[in-house]
């Protein structure tokens, strides 16, 4: 394979600068499906929805045919109230027209970037013509340029199942919490997939990858993960395709945790021995985003006491004396006590990456959660991101 991506049939990508970022950075993107295909989304929970967002729910909740999703970062066109939707809905008739679509036919939104300020429309639709010509098959590097904001580098993951062909591109650095992120995400796939079945798989694998994980608890007023299909390839194992799919957006989502603004680390954090499913996912999350822990993971700190802790503020019922710490698989606390020097543990939470393990030992069920650490450079980035 030449190109280092599987590449699903049926896709065009483009990316461009249209002024909204200084610098000629890239910040327009299309993806665009020529014959068309199917779509299902999920968006954030906030009670401030972006103007995308809404209108990308209700474009879905039509069922016609899906053409691609047209991305702009810089500007979130957030908190912009009806003008903003007005806006979104002006850009992308503009580009149907151009594009020659019906109207049955129908381009997505999504944005990300500044909120309370309103995208520049005009500049925008001039780079239109600029947008379409660069589309093309490969062109996936500059679309996946194009919608970054403080992210340090592109994520983009793929996956080959039979025939067909799972291509994930996703950002996301900052505001990221469950429910979602600040953060968009784009699979697409040439697999025939019913719409039904699609529906019904997006939100466990969006639970499972997207919702698993956080940088900064603030859940976003832009976050969207649209998976688009283009029907062109049969799959007979379906039970096979969806795995592929769950692992493209573990992976991306692992991302967006290594790419967590200021981090220096990735913090895994796996609760078993629990009672249920739910209850080890919440403990997971609550150690996970504590930021007491995320800091003595940052420093070095093998202060194990702010794990208890924080496993405690959930009320959910366990008992502290038979819980078990493990630091990368080295034993770390049993019966309340460290069982190893912390020389070793903090060599150990010095790694890029860190595995700590939660056993409670009153059950079979486990559930795990991702976050990043919390350093001095996440305070200046956003302290001065405006300015």
């Amino acid at each position: 394979m030449q190109n280092k991506y599987f590449i699903p049939e049926g896709f065009l990508f483009s990316g461009i600068s249209c002024g909204i970022k200084k610098g000629g950075e890239l910040d327009l993107a299309l993806i665009f499906l020529p014959a068309g295909g199917i779509a299902e989304g999920v968006f954030t929970k906030n009670t401030v929805k972006a103007a995308p967002v809404i209108l990308g729910k209700k474009l879905l909740k039509r069922n016609k045919i899906v053409k691609g999703v047209l991305v702009n970062s810089g500007i979130a066109n957030a908190c912009t109230g009806k003008h903003g939707v007005i806006a979104a809905q002006k850009l992308l008739e503009t580009l149907k027209n151009l594009l020659n679509l019906s109207k049955e036919e129908i381009i997505l939104p999504a944005s990300t970037g500044v909120i309370g300020e309103p995208l520049p429309v005009d500049k925008i639709i001039k780079s239109f013509p600029e947008l379409i010509n660069g589309l093309s098959p490969d062109n996936i590097e500059n679309f996946a340029k194009a919608i970054l904001t403080t992210d340090s580098f592109v994520k983009i993951v793929s996956e080959k199942v039979e025939e067909a062909c799972i291509l994930g591109i996703a950002k996301g650095a900052g505001m990221i919490a469950p429910n979602m992120a600040t953060m968009l995400a784009f699979i697409c796939t040439d697999a025939k997939l019913s719409p039904n079945w699609l529906k019904k798989n997006l939100k466990n694998w969006v639970e499972n990858s997207f919702n698993s994980i956080s940088v900064d608890e603030d859940m976003s007023t832009n976050d969207t993960v649209y998976f688009l299909s283009s029907l062109k390839k049969e799959i007979k194992d379906l039970n096979i395709f969806a795995q592929a799919c769950e692992k493209v957006m573990k992976e991306l989502a692992y991302l967006i945790v290594k790419d967590g603004e200021g981090a220096t680390k990735v913090i895994k954090v796996l609760v078993k021995g629990a009672k249920t499913k739910k209850e080890a996912k919440v403990l997971a999350r609550a150690v996970a985003t504590s930021l007491l822990v995320r800091t003595a993971f940052y420093g070095g700190d093998p202060n194990w006491g702010r794990i208890f802790a924080s496993l405690g503020k959930t009320t959910i019922k366990f008992e502290p004396e038979k819980v078990e710490l493990y630091l990368n698989d080295i034993p770390w606390v049993k019966n309340l006590k460290p069982v190893n020097q912390e020389e070793i543990l903090i060599k150990e939470m010095r790694k890029k990456e860190v595995i700590l393990t939660i056993d409670l030992k009153q059950g079979r069920a486990q559930g795990e959660f991702w976050a990043s650490d919390l350093t001095e450079e996440y305070i200046k980035i956003n302290a001065h991101y405006r300015t």
